[in-house]
C-alpha cells in the first residue's frame, strides 16, 4: 500500500514534469507572438533571433521552477551557482559557438546590413540572404551560397553597397592628343544625359585626371541605383553610348604605343638565327 510520502514524491513528480511540459508549450508561444511583432519593428532576422532568445528564457524559468518542485532541499543560489561553473566550462569548450552566438546578436541589434543589402565582408561580395545567431548567409553575384561565421562579419571591414539608394561609377577614358578636349568633355556629357539610368541630380561629370602614355586620360563620373543589376547594365550602356559618339565625332581611341630600344648587336644576333633557321 502506498504511503503519503510515497503520494507526495508522486506529485511532486508529476508537477514538475507539467511545468517543464507547459514551459515548453509557453516558450513556443512567447515565440510565436512575438516574432512577427519583433520582425516588423526590426528585421526579419531581428524577429526570428529575439522571438527565440525570449523562448529559451521563459522554458529556462519553468525548468528552474520544476526543480523547485522536484528538490526543495537545494538552494536556489547554489544551483545557480553550479550553472555558472558549467557556463563557464562550456564557454572554454565552446568558444568559437559562443563567439559567433554573442557576434550574431550584436549584428542583429545594430544593424549595419539587412536581409537583402548588396554587400562586400572581406573578399565576398553579393546578397545578405539572412543573419542567424552563428553565421551570416550570402549569395554571390554568381548564384552561391556562403556561410560565414558572425565573429569574422563581426570584427571585419564591411562595404553597404546598398546602404544609399545612389551609387556614382567612374569610368577611365582615353582619347588622342591631337583630339579636341573641350568637344570630347562635351560629348561625353551630352551622351550621358541620354543614357537610361543615369541620374541628374548629382550630375554626371568628366574630368581630365592625366596625361597617358599614348592618349589624354578622363575620368567620367555618374550615379545611378545602387544594386548591382542596375550598375552593370547602365555601365554598360555607358561604355557603349560614348563609343559610338566619339567614333561618329571623329574622336579617337589610340592604341598603346610600345617602344623598343634594340641593344648594340641585336641585328647579328637576329641573323644568325634566321640563317640557322634555313640550315635546319
Amino acid at each position: 500500500m502506498a504511503t503519503l510520502t510515497d503520494v507526495g514524491l508522486w506529485v511532486k513528480l508529476g508537477a514538475g514534469v507539467l511545468l517543464v511540459v507547459l514551459g515548453v508549450a509557453v516558450g513556443r508561444a512567447v515565440q510565436r507572438i512575438t516574432e512577427p511583432r519583433l520582425a516588423a519593428l526590426r528585421t526579419r532576422s531581428f524577429g526570428a533571433v529575439f522571438s527565440r532568445l525570449l523562448q529559451a528564457l521563459v522554458t529556462t524559468v519553468f525548468l528552474f521552477a520544476a526543480l523547485a518542485i522536484l528538490f526543495p532541499s537545494v538552494n536556489v543560489a547554489t544551483l545557480l551557482g553550479g550553472v555558472g561553473v558549467l557556463s563557464i566550462a562550456a564557454g572554454f569548450a565552446f568558444q568559437d559557438v559562443l563567439s559567433n552566438l554573442l557576434a550574431g546578436i550584436l549584428l542583429i541589434f545594430r544593424q549595419p546590413f539587412v536581409s537583402g543589402d548588396q554587400v562586400t565582408i572581406g573578399d565576398v561580395t553579393g546578397t545578405v540572404e539572412e543573419i542567424t545567431v552563428r553565421e551570416t548567409r550570402m549569395r554571390t553575384f554568381q548564384g552561391r551560397l556562403v556561410l560565414i561565421p558572425n565573429i569574422d562579419v563581426y570584427g571585419g571591414v564591411i562595404e553597404v553597397q546598398t546602404d544609399r539608394p545612389l551609387v556614382r561609377t567612374d569610368l577611365e577614358v582615353g582619347i588622342g592628343y591631337d583630339s579636341d578636349l573641350s568637344q570630347a568633355r562635351s560629348l561625353a556629357l551630352e551622351t550621358l544625359a541620354g543614357v537610361e539610368g543615369v541620374v541628374d541630380d548629382p550630375a554626371p561629370e568628366v574630368e581630365l585626371v592625366g596625361f597617358g602614355g599614348s592618349s589624354m586620360d578622363f575620368h567620367v563620373r555618374y550615379w545611378t541605383d545602387s544594386h548591382q543589376r542596375s550598375i552593370r547594365g547602365v555601365r554598360d550602356s555607358v561604355i557603349e553610348a560614348i563609343y559610338v559618339s566619339y567614333n561618329d565625332a571623329g574622336i579617337e581611341f589610340p592604341f598603346s604605343v610600345v617602344t623598343l630600344d634594340a641593344y648594340d648587336g641585336l641585328g647579328d644576333q637576329l641573323g644568325r638565327a634566321v640563317r640557322a633557321g634555313r640550315q635546319d
